[in-house]
C-alpha cells in the first residue's frame, strides 16, 4: 500500500476513490465509440446485427477488402494526406514568424491587432462559408487541392498564433541577446535559436492544426465537388448510402478515416499539453 494513503483521512480516501471512479468512467466513455467500431469492422454483418458489442468470432480483413474495392478511398486518402500536410506546414511556418513578431517587437497598434486575430476563434465556422467561396471561386481555385490548402491554412491562424506567442514569451531574452553579441541578425537568430526552443510549440500547434485538417468536412463539401480533390471525411458522408446495408464495410472505411488522427495526437500529446500550459506566460 502506498504510504502517502495511510496519512489520509477517511473523507480524503473516499473522496480519492469517486475522483478515480469518475475517471475511469470518463475513460470508457471516451474509448468506447471508438473500440467499438474498429472492432466491428472486423465482423460480418450479421454478428454486427446480431452481437453488436461482443467481439468478433474471427477477426476478418472481408471488410477493408470491400471498402477498398467499393470506393476509390485510396484516393481520397492521399488527398487527406496532402491537403492536410501541406496546409500544417504552411499554418507553423508562417504563423511561427507572426507570433515571433508579436512576441518580441513593439510596434503601434500591437495589441489591438493581436486581439483582432484572436477574436476570429469565436467566429463560427458556417459564417465564413459564403465569403470564402466567393474569394477562392474568384481566383479560379475552386474544386482545387490548392483552394483547400489556402483555406485550411487561414483556419487554423488564430489557434497557432495563440500558442507559438506564448511559447515564444516563455523562452528567455538572455538567448537573443547573446546571439546579437555574437553578431547574428534577426531572421537568423529565429532560424538558428528561438525554432529550436520553440520546437515543442511547434509540434503542438502543428499536432491541433493537422488535425482540424484532417476532419474538416464544411469547406471541403462547399468547395470541391469532383473526386480529384475530395478528402477523406467528405467522401465517408457520399459512401454512407452505398455502405447502408454493409456495416462492416461502411465501419471499415471509418477506421481508415480515424486512425491516422488518433495516431498523431497519441504520439504528440506530451508536447501538446506542455505547449499550451506555456501560453500563461505574462509579458
Amino acid at each position: 500500500m502506498n504510504p502517502a494513503w495511510r496519512t489520509l483521512s477517511a473523507k480524503e480516501r473516499i473522496l480519492c476513490v469517486l475522483k478515480y471512479i469518475f475517471l475511469t468512467i470518463c475513460v470508457i466513455v471516451a474509448i468506447f465509440p471508438i473500440a467499438w467500431v474498429i472492432m466491428s469492422s472486423f465482423k460480418t454483418n450479421a454478428e454486427i446485427l446480431s452481437n453488436g458489442i461482443g467481439l468478433p468470432s474471427s477477426f476478418s480483413l472481408t471488410g477493408y477488402v470491400q471498402a477498398l474495392a467499393i470506393s476509390p478511398i485510396l484516393k481520397y486518402f492521399m488527398n487527406s494526406v496532402i491537403v492536410a500536410v501541406v496546409a500544417t506546414a504552411a499554418n507553423v511556418f508562417f504563423l511561427a514568424m507572426a507570433a515571433y513578431v508579436f512576441a518580441r517587437c513593439q510596434f503601434r497598434f500591437k495589441n489591438a491587432l493581436y486581439m483582432l486575430l484572436s477574436l476570429s476563434l469565436v467566429i463560427p465556422m458556417t459564417a465564413l462559408l459564403n465569403p470564402v467561396y466567393i474569394v477562392v471561386n474568384g481566383m479560379g481555385l475552386a474544386d482545387t487541392k490548392t483552394g483547400l490548402i489556402l483555406v485550411y491554412t487561414a483556419l487554423n491562424l488564430p489557434m497557432s498564433l495563440l500558442i507559438l506567442r506564448g511559447t515564444f514569451l516563455s523562452i528567455p531574452k538572455s538567448l537573443e541577446e547573446a546571439a546579437y553579441v555574437d553578431g547574428a541578425g534577426f531572421f537568423r537568430t529565429f532560424i538558428q535559436i528561438m525554432m529550436p526552443c520553440a520546437k515543442g510549440g511547434l509540434a503542438s500547434a502543428a499536432v491541433l492544426a493537422f488535425l482540424n485538417n484532417w476532419n474538416e468536412f464544411t469547406f471541403a463539401l462547399v468547395l470541391t465537388s469532383g473526386q480529384d480533390a475530395r478528402t477523406l471525411p467528405l467522401s465517408l458522408s457520399y459512401f454512407t448510402s452505398q455502405f447502408s446495408f454493409n456495416y462492416t464495410a461502411m465501419f471499415a472505411a471509418i477506421t481508415i478515416a480515424v486512425i491516422p488522427s488518433i495516431a498523431v495526437f497519441a504520439i504528440f500529446q506530451e508536447q501538446v499539453v506542455s505547449s499550451l500550459t506555456a501560453g500563461a506566460v505574462k509579458e
